[in-house]
């Protein structure tokens, strides 16, 4: 017997990986997250109670829990390649719904199929990615979190565009917004669309490995509590910040300092990533992230909102990045994408369930500061969760 052939080194996997992450930054980064820039605007023109707008983000989060768990199928008929690309055209397609209609039910389809999408092309683009971080081993981690960069690129690109372009044109011109953010996420789909990122399929299109699910359940418990917990920060911050007496300048300047935290993720926690010990890794990493959310808590000062947006943007994309690590320490490689799609499902319920609850909260008590007390207690708990995660046997 031979053994199996490894998937062959793309010539310049970095930059292979940063087109992949093309597929969060227009899923996730402008797709899910620029809804939180255009929600005041749009809460005021169209009468809705922070519940239905927390219900927007809660049918995106249901539409990406439904993404998440057909993805593996999806993945085995179409291929990794084809379930990205298609994933995030219907990002783009959902972005454009978003601007032709005040409909809420249409509005609630469009942000329902951008859910769908983004869930698509996280799940393939993660699976793709750890196939081709696995041909430089040295490098791995690096590589992965680059792909988990992705998001922040969205946000960053949206916290420039959108407050500006609502004070450009005042009042009620929420759909402007959303039509630049289609053609923002439109040019960011090109390159995905040219890369040869078929060519890097290998293992992670193989058959299948069976996923149990007993021997992870506290993990899975806390990334369901960081779904759930993130989802209120980054749904309602914007309106925080504008309540607090934010304008334009204020609102772009958190988002993007969010955003541009990303940009140190790969440095900051590549050491922390490399950790084969279980839980510990998003223990460290969650935990942060509960100070970050937990700041605004203390005050309205530019200066805490700026370090908590830091904090927060720090750890927040570094969550996602380490449990791909833990599925590529525990797990081998045919079991990626099933593993990683479990992953995605725990994660989905708790940001599914997240902002329709905080919006409820909201309007029962009349101030955004209780959702965010919630929001960071979550965290909290679910980063206390993953400590008591043991490392797997891990079956090659």
């Amino acid at each position: 017997m031979h053994a199996p052939d490894r998937p062959s080194a793309p010539a310049h996997p970095a930059r292979l990986i940063l087109v992949l992450s093309l597929a969060p930054t227009v899923g996730l980064g402008i797709g899910r997250f620029a809804y939180s820039l255009v929600l005041p605007d749009m809460r005021d023109a169209l009468i809705w109670s922070y519940s239905a707008a927390g219900f927007m983000n809660t049918i995106n989060a249901a539409g990406y829990l439904a993404g998440a768990l057909l993805a593996s199928r999806l993945i085995r008929r179409f291929g990794l390649a084809a379930t990205v690309r298609w994933g995030t055209l219907a990002c783009v397609v959902s972005l454009a719904l978003c601007a032709i209609s005040g409909n809420f039910v249409v509005l609630s389809l469009a942000r329902l199929l951008a859910g769908l999408g983004a869930a698509a092309g996280f799940v393939g683009g993660g699976a793709l990615a750890a196939t081709i971080a696995q041909t430089r081993p040295e490098r791995a981690n690096f590589l992965l979190s680059l792909f988990y960069a992705g998001p922040g690129i969205g946000i960053l690109a949206s916290g420039l565009v959108a407050p500006f372009v609502l004070q450009a044109f005042g009042p009620g011109s929420w759909w402007i917004v959303w039509w630049a953010m289609t053609l923002l996420a439109a040019a960011m789909t090109v390159p995905l669309l040219l890369a040869p990122i078929s060519t890097t399929a290998g293992v992670a299109d193989a058959a299948a490995a069976p996923f149990a699910i007993r021997p992870v359940l506290i993990y899975l418990a806390g990334y369901f509590l960081f779904g759930a917990g993130y989802i209120a920060y980054m749904t309602f911050m914007i309106a925080y910040v504008r309540d607090a007496g934010g304008g334009a300048a204020a609102q772009s300047a958190f988002w993007s300092l969010i955003g541009l935290s990303a940009f140190a993720t790969p440095w900051v926690w590549r050491r922390v990533l490399a950790l084969d010990r279980g839980g510990l890794s998003t223990t460290l990493i969650l935990g942060v992230n509960a100070i970050g959310a937990a700041l605004p808590i203390f005050g309205h000062s530019p200066l805490l909102l700026g370090i908590s947006a830091l904090v927060f943007g720090v750890a927040f994309f570094a969550v996602v990045g380490s449990t791909t690590a833990f599925v590529r320490l525990n797990y081998p490689p045919a079991a990626w994408p099933t593993a990683i799609a479990a992953m995605t499902i725990a994660f989905g319920i708790g940001q599914t369930l997240g902002p329709i609850a905080v919006g409820a909260i909201t309007d029962a008590f009349g101030s955004l500061s209780y959702a965010l007390n919630v929001s960071a207690a979550m965290l909290a708990v679910g980063a206390v969760a993953t400590a008591f995660q043991p490392r797997l046997a891990r079956r090659s």
